[in-house]
């Protein structure tokens, strides 16, 4: 019997549609970047999404061998800096999973939170994706309790579904 594979590009499909919405969202609403915020240790949602793609940016630049970005250096000013990271981000990503990289191989690197750590490639990569949607989600309450209803359902169920015929 065939288990059911999630892949990687469809994670990465996932993560992009989803960063791309709040894009939108986000440009429509400017003010929502100073939203007090306790997410991840941020105080705005400014630094919140500085974080998400921080995180995008800095393990897809690991993963590639690639120095990494100094965190402090990411900017959040706005949505256009905001998201260029997160572009820059998936720039790096997508070669790689055309590449031949063993995505097993254990690779050695240090987080902000914890230290220096080990881990598999394939860990590392499922983190990045799928640590920006976990802080989205957290995201969505919050913007929702100041009054802004994103308005589109993210599970990743709604990737590909659609009505039956009548």
């Amino acid at each position: 019997m065939t288990q059911p594979v999630l892949s990687a590009e469809e994670v990465l499909a996932w993560n992009k549609q989803t960063a791309t919405r709040w894009r939108k969202l986000l440009t429509a609403h400017p003010e929502l970047l100073a939203i007090p915020c306790d997410i991840a240790g941020t105080k705005t949602v400014a630094e919140l999404l500085q974080h998400i793609v921080a995180v995008e940016l800095r393990y897809a630049e690991r993963l590639a061998n690639l120095p990494t970005s100094d965190y402090a250096a990411i900017p959040f000013d706005s949505v256009d800096a905001i998201y260029a990271t997160h572009d820059r981000a998936i720039s790096i990503f997508r070669p790689l999973l055309n590449s031949d990289t063993d995505w097993t191989e254990p690779m050695d690197f240090v987080t902000r939170s914890l230290g220096p750590l080990r881990s598999d490639r394939k860990t590392v990569l499922f983190h990045a994706l799928l640590h920006s949607i976990r802080h989205y989600a957290q995201l969505a309450s919050l913007v929702r309790k100041h009054g802004i209803d994103p308005g589109w359902p993210m599970d990743y169920l709604f990737m590909n579904a659609q009505r039956p015929p009548a």
